[in-house]
């Protein structure tokens, strides 16, 4: 079977209006959706995406992602992402993203992630390396992605509890979990409107822990050295446990606008 050969893939997308906050600009969370939609393509066109492992049983799972925008698209931008294979080893692999106006050529930012496969019965890791005899190595680039690694997201034990909500349907996806954006946008809405409005978000990234069910009960709590950095960990309790399980960490870096 042939697959596409080009290493890197570019999609293009429209920022649209419905997607967009009171700036007029492209909301996190639905960039966070385009970069994974990008990825999914990219990963089909070359015969590794869920297409197939859903016949084989097996999963891609997003470990973390790290944003890093130095403008967001506007309502109604026509703006391409492009994507491609950084690395793969026999458990990750690591994905890299560009994001830029068709129209000018300018460059909004990038982005940066980790993968991991897993069997979709027992949800254990598997080999990513032995699927179609290694066909994912043939996709590396090396094309430079500029931005910082992602990281795990370093906290401390003192971080303060703000928030908390039920896991209902509309944040359950097709692997029955919550899905990886639903937490990003639950993390954005702790903060207050005013946040927004004086700062400019400059950098998100999440680190995956456990995954998180529909009834779950996710706790938020956040810590700051100072105005510009926010740290938060999500926690899940099942309804018949006390017990809290990290879910996620997080980390918001903002600049002055």
């Amino acid at each position: 079977m042939e697959f596409e050969k080009s290493k890197i893939g570019r999609y293009e997308f429209l920022a649209e209006p419905f997607h967009c906050d009171f700036s007029n600009h492209l909301l996190m969370g639905h960039l966070g959706n385009h970069l994974l939609n990008a990825a999914d393509f990219h990963s089909n066109g070359r015969g590794f995406g869920m297409l197939y492992l859903n016949t084989i049983h097996r999963t891609w799972v997003l470990s973390r992602l790290a944003i890093e925008m130095d403008e967001m698209p506007a309502a109604y931008d026509r703006f391409a992402v492009e994507t491609w294979v950084e690395s793969a080893r026999r458990f990750f692999t690591k994905r890299d993203f560009k994001v830029q106006d068709t129209k000018t050529g300018k460059v909004f930012g990038y982005g940066r992630s980790i993968w991991a496969m897993i069997d979709t019965e027992t949800r254990q890791p598997v080999n990513l390396l032995e699927v179609r005899d290694g066909l994912l190595e043939k996709y590396v680039d090396d094309n430079p992605c500029p931005i910082d690694r992602e990281s795990r997201v370093a906290m401390g034990h003192d971080a303060k509890r703000v928030g908390s909500i039920t896991a209902s349907y509309n944040d359950i996806d097709i692997n029955g979990h919550v899905n990886s954006v639903k937490y990003i946008e639950h993390v954005l809405d702790l903060f207050p409107l005013s946040l927004y409005q004086e700062k400019q978000l400059k950098r998100f990234e999440i680190a995956y822990v456990a995954e998180a069910h529909y009834g779950d009960e996710l706790r938020f709590y956040c810590e700051s050295d100072d105005r510009l950095e926010y740290r938060v960990r999500i926690t899940r309790r099942s309804a018949d446990s006390e017990e809290e399980t990290e879910t996620c960490r997080c980390m918001l870096r903002f600049a002055d606008r």
